[in-house]
């Protein structure tokens, strides 16, 4: 499962682009009782989502024209600039060139081949993400895209990620770990068929951010009744747990696990 120790291609950073920084701060903060913490007055209104003072998330308005509010995974790499030709060697789109932030890290946004939006993080003097694999933190993160293995085909080119296949409700699944260490102990996610299983309806590639949630069902509940939105009803996934997929206020998509305790 995903820590924080991260490693070249491990998600290590989570951000919502919002079009109502207020609206999302109130919806979130009901559903996984995050604080909203500002990164301060010079950063266009930036800041964090934390538990217990460590950062799970972060929250920042929209900065693309006419983007879609949507989650965005952001991935580990110790040279931002290599990863970014390595993006445009395998067909993928450069949509921000690698900057500073404020001596953080460096960061790049990028598209891959099929559609799907990511970003990169070198660290700097923020390695990542406080908390993950915990209650009401991200706990796993899924690629939807129409061809499966030409997705993983390019990112095994960028991070040189593994994948090995499992089978799930009408269709392969495919789980992705990073290329260190014992290979289901370094899984952070997974790639499925768009339209397929969670997310259908969402017919756009994209990576979606799994928080882990203790009581799906209930977090469902506080969800619609903030305003939120139902894509996948909460149901059990034999060998995974109880999951759910979700639109906030915005539209943007995210989905509930509670991992089955045998697992």
């Amino acid at each position: 499962m995903l820590g924080t120790d991260f490693r070249t291609g491990s998600p290590n950073w989570l951000d919502l682009g919002s079009p109502d920084l207020d609206a999302a701060t109130a919806f979130y903060g009901a559903v996984f009782g995050w604080n909203f913490v500002s990164a301060g007055p010079d950063t266009g209104g930036y800041g964090f989502f934390q538990i217990d003072g460590k950062t799970v998330a972060a929250l920042g308005p929209l900065t693309e024209e006419g983007a879609a509010s949507a989650w965005m995974v952001h991935f580990c790499t110790d040279d931002v600039r290599s990863t970014v030709e390595a993006v445009m060697a395998g067909g993928g789109q450069v949509r921000m060139e690698p900057m500073d932030v404020m001596g953080e890290g460096r960061l790049a946004q990028v598209t891959d081949p099929q559609g799907a939006q990511f970003a990169l993080w070198q660290p700097g003097r923020t390695a990542g993400l406080g908390l993950t694999s915990a209650p009401n933190a991200l706990l796993w993160v899924e690629l939807h895209v129409p061809d499966p293995v030409g997705g993983i085909a390019f990112y095994e080119g960028v991070f040189g990620w593994r994948s090995r296949e499992m089978q799930a409700p009408g269709m392969t699944y495919r789980v992705l770990s990073v290329r260190d260490g014992d290979q289901e102990d370094a899984s952070f996610g997974g790639v499925a068929p768009l339209g397929d299983g969670a997310g259908s309806g969402s017919e756009r590639s994209r990576w979606v951010p799994y928080f882990y949630a203790e009581d799906v069902d209930g977090a469902v509940a506080v969800a619609t009744a903030n305003g939120g939105s139902v894509l996948m009803p909460a149901a059990d996934v034999p060998e995974v747990g109880r999951i759910s997929w979700l639109a906030d206020p915005a539209g943007a998509p995210f989905a509930l696990l509670k991992p089955d305790p045998r697992m």
